[in-house]
């Protein structure tokens, strides 16, 4: 009984050794990827990025990540439980692997076809939605993560509302977009309905409540965020590249990447689905709406 007793310790912290290597690598390669993307974009003269795939105007990248320091740092200090995350077991393993193949497929596939439509929307609802529940499925899981909201639904607020000012407002404010003058309501309309569902609210479950949740549970918190920001960050190559694969992939990776650093801080400290949704959504449609106001 000693024997088994101590080769079960010793195993147990072989693994947590090994996961903890694991987390330090991801975090440590996550954050090179992050620098060397802005480092390359300074060496290359590149360093304005397109802030929507329907034009090609650019900001400064430094003025993306304004906002999400912000809003960082008032998460940060708006108190929180610790967030619940799956058990460490084997279905864990598998569907964070699963996950993360179909999150690197639909990058791939938007790439190679160039970002269109309807390759774009046909991509993202099967290898985003359709193979992810199929997944759940098979392993039982029904998609479950233990998720449980770690304080009340009003707590991340200031985080999202200060996101909001500093990005929409002030000097650091956005350009806006002319498509609501350019179209009738029916169509504005029909267009902000089908990108928020498509976009917002799949985007934000498949990559946060799902991948994110699952690698948190394997890696950590940080490590499973900046891996998600990343993955989420490439698929955007295929509708703003220019062909011009390290500078697309680094001009990604210093803006939706780190925007992505807010959506998963946000959805790690709270697990709350509407404030991740409610600033994904501001990001696509508030350029729109605004000028209308």
């Amino acid at each position: 009984m000693y024997g088994f007793g101590y080769s079960t310790l010793v195993l147990n912290k072989t693994q947590t050794q090994s996961r903890s290597a694991a987390s330090r690598a991801v975090l440590v390669t996550g954050g090179l990827v992050f620098a060397g993307s802005a480092l390359w974009l300074v060496l290359s003269g590149n360093t304005g990025i397109r802030y929507s795939a329907d034009h090609d105007g650019s900001v400064p990248m430094w003025v993306r990540w304004i906002p999400v320091a912000v809003g960082i740092a008032l998460v940060r200090f708006v108190p929180a439980r610790p967030a619940p995350v799956t058990p460490h077991e084997r279905r864990t393993v598998v569907e964070a692997s699963a996950l993360l193949a179909a999150a690197v497929l639909f990058a791939v596939v938007l790439a190679v076809a160039g970002g269109g439509e309807p390759a774009h929307t046909v991509s993202k609802l099967v290898l985003l939605l359709v193979v992810p529940v199929l997944l759940f499925r098979w392993s039982r899981g029904a998609g479950k993560t233990g998720v449980s909201a770690t304080g009340p639904w009003w707590t991340p607020v200031p985080a999202v509302a200060a996101w909001f000012a500093v990005s929409y407002a002030g000097p650091w404010a956005l350009p806006m977009s002319d498509y609501a003058f350019t179209v009738d309501v029916l169509t504005l309309v029909a267009t902000l309905v089908v990108g928020f569902l498509v976009n917002s609210v799949l985007e934000e479950v498949f990559y946060r409540r799902w991948l994110q949740t699952r690698w948190e549970a394997l890696l950590g918190r940080w490590p499973a965020i900046v891996l998600t920001s990343l993955l989420w960050a490439g698929w955007h190559v295929g509708i703003q590249g220019t062909g011009d694969l390290p500078s697309d992939l680094a001009a990604t990776f210093v803006n939706q990447g780190v925007a992505g650093l807010f959506l998963g801080y946000l959805w790690s400290r709270h697990r709350l689905m509407w404030p991740v949704i409610t600033v994904h959504g501001a990001m696509n449609a508030a350029p729109i709406l605004l000028p209308l106001l």
